[in-house]
């Protein structure tokens, strides 16, 4: 299984201490409106929770989210159920923790002795294929081995990129030349993989939606190609988005979500946000896990996402 090859050498304390870091600007904003917002009204009654309402539209939970958080937090202040800050703050945690867990499905089985076959996809720009670059650090950081795929063949620079991270992490890459058919290119790293005993293989895929018939086209004959090599491939579709952009990248991963079907996410950039509340979007809207969390540029700095780690560094 995928847990077992992207796992981190870091200690379950020191990865909840980043974790609290990188969420740091949405817990202050969090945190400080809560207090204020229930120091200003005495009881914590409907009007209380219209102003957290607007606070976490500001955390980027996205308004379908906050609606479904905020109903249930009514019920429970109409039955007089919240008596201070510290109850709504442990209710609210609650209930993003359970939206999270009901997305938090695993990754499919792979059958013993054959190599890993990660696709990743994701629009341009997001830090795709510097996600893949920590992929493959993580895998080797954890004494197992990685091939490095560049199916990206319509843009030179990514396979240019690939190879830099290939070389940062001593992980080889299969690439063509540019303009070259990424199917192809998947065969050969395939063949390789399976060839080398490799424990994992991880795809760089097209980073663009030119139009959507021809990314599904594209994608699902790399996936039969993928099918007919290794049993049950690919394992994993990661999509890669990057947490600044929001509720515009949670846009574009619908079309990405539809096209290449994902089966869990990358969010890029969670340190550089002040509005880290786009994960829970991201599992209520689209029904996908967030697998792992970006929090820097280094090749260390790519976390396991856990839900709850995630909720208690959210909310303190």
């Amino acid at each position: 299984m995928i847990q077992t090859l992207f796992g981190s050498t870091e200690n379950k304390s020191g990865l909840f201490d980043r974790m609290k870091e990188a969420v740091a600007r949405t817990r202050e904003n969090l945190s400080e409106r809560i207090d204020e917002v229930v120091s200003f009204n005495k009881e914590i009654d409907r009007n209380t929770l219209d102003d957290l309402e607007g606070t976490l539209l500001g955390a980027d939970l996205g308004s379908a989210t906050t609606h479904q958080v905020i109903t249930k937090l009514r019920e429970r202040a109409d039955r007089k159920q919240i008596k201070d800050a510290a109850e709504l703050k442990r209710l609210l945690k609650e209930e993003l923790l359970s939206i999270l867990n009901s997305a938090n499905t695993p990754p499919v089985d792979r059958p013993d002795g054959v190599p890993e076959v990660v696709l990743v996809v994701g629009v341009n720009g997001t830090g795709k294929t510097t996600t893949i670059g920590k992929l493959a650090q993580s895998v080797r950081s954890d004494g197992k081995t990685a091939l490095l795929c560049a199916a990206d063949t319509f843009r030179a620079a990514a396979i240019e990129q690939l190879e830099i991270w290939g070389q940062r992490t001593g992980t080889e890459v299969i690439r063509t030349r540019a303009g070259g058919d990424p199917a192809a290119v998947l065969y050969d790293a395939l063949e390789a993989a399976n060839a080398r005993h490799v424990d994992c293989l991880i795809v760089d895929t097209a980073g663009r939606l030119h139009t959507k018939t021809n990314l599904m086209s594209e994608l699902e004959k790399m996936r039969r190609t993928a099918q007919r090599l290794v049993p049950g491939a690919p394992h994993e579709v990661l999509l890669v988005i990057d947490a600044t952009t929001g509720q515009n990248g949670l846009q574009q991963a619908r079309q990405f979500t539809d096209a290449a079907a994902v089966t869990g996410v990358v969010l890029t950039k969670l340190d550089g946000t002040a509005k880290s509340g786009v994960v829970v979007a991201i599992a209520r809207e689209l029904g996908l896990p967030v697998r792992y969390v970006g929090v820097g540029e280094k090749s260390g700095d790519l976390l396991r996402f856990d839900p709850k780690e995630f909720v208690d560094s959210l909310i303190s």
